[in-house]
Formats: structure tokens, C-alpha cells, sequence
């Protein structure tokens, strides 16, 4: 096939492994179509971590028809037994003459050997085709994958002038509903969410992923509290599961620790650095339970703290058509700030309209 066809029916796969974004975690999201003459005979995209991949189902729609047909899958198929058999196996025994790869899978297990094993197989295979796109779909479990620790958005509403709060504190709301909307769809496609003690103890937010119909899966909701001062009858314990709550203190005095553990908190003790949490700790010890996206939505301190140390990969900056002034009211980033020598910089900017609202979002370049 041209380069022109198989591109196109890569996006159908791209589009449908974009279903699983949010479900699949710590797994990538997958999707897969295969075709016959011309016509997709069979398609499908992983759901959940433990559930049959996105070739396998595929495969399964396709039934007889599989046999000499092409497959598109947008990231290598595995080769190892893991909770499910490996995938180039059931290619194999389906009949698939050829095989369209977007992109390497970079997990050490898989890392060349799924398309290797296709190949030695006798199946034409052909890797790279909408590949940017693939890469970019998967980039948080690639970053995972390869450094063990999760992928960082920042998230930040604000006003025209890059307020984040008027002079009283008061925050709610900058945004439309249609971009509080786009930032739940966000929260259910991250593993966790953190916000800092400055930013529970001023709000008190839910931090819970609320659409329609309800969100079939909860991430962590992660507090930054140094010195343990998370209330325990705080929303962000009270609405969802307690047992998804962590948080990330230094020495857990017992006193304070104690009510929190009582409800199913986790109290996580991490190293300092100037007498605060230190993040570069946290991300560490989320990656080790799993945790492969994050999407933090602190106050002006934790963003300033979070691109000190290096740790924001993406931004979502809204921005919303207000202006507040007041030179008290806080902005998106605090700390000290930098000199525009050092300013810190985006690449593959994006910005999109949603209602009165425009959301500019952008890779940091470290």
C-alpha cells in the first residue's frame, strides 16, 4: 500500500487508541485496525491494564477475514508473557501477511524484539508511519518506560494580566465551564494529581474527575504538606476514595499523622530540601507505585518550585478574557523568578479556543 493509505489508516488507529488515554495506566494506550482489501474487517484499543491488547481484539473482529490481511497497530507489539499471552504469537496464527507499526515499543522487554519476531515470522513489517503522532500520544508512559518517573503537566488558569487569584484570594472561577470541563477530562487522564498544603488549605478542592457519566477510574490525589497539616475532614479526603489520597510530608509526627491514616490516608515521608518536601523525592517515589502522569494544579510556590527543579514536561496554561490587577494578587509562577537570560522556553505551542477561553499548551524545553 502507498504511504498516503497506510498514514491514513494509522489515524483511525491513533484515533481509537486515543479511547483508552486515562484507562489503561501503567500500560500505553493502543489501538489497532486491520483491513482487508480496502475494508476494516476488525478494530479495537486496550481498556484497561490486565485486558486483552488492542491487536488481540482487533483480531478477534476480524475472525477469518485476518488471514492476509494488513495490521495497524500504533506502538510495536509486545513479545513477552506478561498478564496477557504476547501479541506477535496470535498475529502469527491469524494469517496477517503485513504488519504496520507506528512506533517502537521502548520498554527493554519489547524494544525491537516484537517486530523482529514478526519478520522472522515471514511478515512484511513496515515501522514509522505517524510516528510524531504515536510518540506524542504515548509520551508519558515512553518518559515512565525509560526514567521510571512520571510525566508532569502544570496546569494553570488565570486572568489576561496572569493573575491566579484576586488580592482577596479568591479563584473561583477564572475559567468558563467549558474549560473546567476540559480540565476534568485532563484530571481523568493522569494518574494522580498534586496540588500543595497553601492550595487545600485556601480552596479546599475535591481534586476529583467529575464528568458524564462518571469517570470509571479515580487517580491519587496527591497534598504537598511538609509539616502534615492536611485537616482530616478536607475534600480532597471526604469526596472520593481516602485510600487514593497521599500525602507527601517529611517526618510524619504521629499526632498529626494518626487521624489521616485512620481514615485510609497514605502519609508518605520523603528527604527535605530548605525544610520542604523535596519534589524531585516525590516524582521518584510516584513512579515506584506506578504512578505514570502527573498533573499538578498548584498555587504560584509549588510551580515555582516544580520548573526549579526541572520537573514540569508540559504546560496547559488557560487563560481566561478578565483582568483583575492589584500588585498582591498572585501570579501563575512565584519564587524568586529568573532572569529572561534564563527564562525558560516552549516548543510545539498548541493553542486552542474553548469558548470565551483560549488554552495555550506547549513542551518545556530543559
Amino acid at each position: 500500500m502507498s504511504l498516503e493509505t497506510d498514514s491514513r489508516y494509522m489515524k483511525l488507529a491513533l484515533e481509537l487508541a486515543q479511547q483508552g488515554l486515562g484507562l489503561t495506566s501503567p500500560n500505553p494506550a493502543v489501538g489497532a485496525l486491520v483491513v482487508q482489501e480496502g475494508e476494516v474487517v476488525g478494530e479495537g484499543f486496550h481498556q484497561r491494564a490486565g485486558e486483552p491488547h488492542a491487536e488481540v481484539l482487533a483480531l478477534r473482529a476480524a475472525g477469518p477475514r485476518a488471514a492476509g490481511a494488513t495490521l495497524y497497530v500504533t506502538l510495536e507489539p509486545c513479545v513477552h508473557h506478561g498478564k496477557t499471552p504476547p501479541c506477535t504469537g496470535m498475529i502469527l496464527q491469524a494469517g496477517i501477511r503485513r504488519v504496520v507499526v507506528a512506533v517502537p515499543d521502548p520498554n527493554p522487554i519489547v524494544n525491537g524484539r516484537g517486530i523482529e519476531r514478526l519478520r522472522e515470522g515471514g511478515l512484511e513489517v513496515t515501522v514509522g508511519v505517524e510516528a510524531a503522532a504515536a510518540s506524542r500520544l504515548n509520551r508519558a508512559f515512553f518518559k515512565y518506560i525509560t526514567t521510571g518517573w512520571p510525566y508532569v503537566t502544570l496546569k494553570v488558569a488565570m486572568t489576561l494580566d496572569g493573575k491566579i487569584a484576586a488580592r482577596d484570594g479568591s479563584s473561583r472561577w477564572i475559567t468558563g465551564e467549558a474549560a473546567r470541563e476540559r480540565v476534568h477530562r485532563m484530571r481523568s487522564q493522569a494518574d494522580a494529581i498534586v496540588v500543595g498544603i497553601g492550595t487545600l488549605l485556601k480552596d479546599d478542592p475535591s481534586l476529583t474527575v467529575r464528568l458524564d457519566p462518571p469517570w470509571a477510574r479515580e487517580p491519587f490525589r496527591v497534598v504537598v504538606d511538609s509539616h502534615l497539616r492536611t485537616p482530616p475532614d478536607a475534600q480532597v479526603i471526604r469526596a472520593g476514595r481516602p485510600d487514593r489520597v497521599i500525602v507527601a510530608c517529611l517526618e510524619p509526627r504521629p499526632e498529626r499523622a494518626r487521624p489521616l491514616e485512620a481514615q485510609g490516608v497514605q502519609i508518605l515521608g520523603l528527604p527535605g530540601c530548605d525544610g520542604r518536601v523535596d519534589l524531585a523525592s516525590l516524582m521518584s517515589a510516584l513512579g515506584e507505585r506506578q504512578i505514570v502522569s502527573v498533573l499538578a494544579e498548584g498555587g504560584s510556590e509549588l510551580n515555582a518550585a516544580l520548573f526549579s527543579e526541572g520537573l514540569v514536561d508540559h504546560v496547559a496554561w488557560f487563560v481566561a478574557p478578565l483582568l483583575l490587577g492589584g500588585q498582591s494578587a498572585p501570579g501563575a509562577i512565584g519564587g524568586q523568578g529568573r532572569l529572561l537570560k534564563e527564562a525558560f522556553h516552549l516548543r510545539d505551542i498548541t493553542f486552542t479556543q474553548i469558548a470565551d477561553d483560549v488554552l495555550i499548551e506547549g513542551d518545556v524545553e530543559l
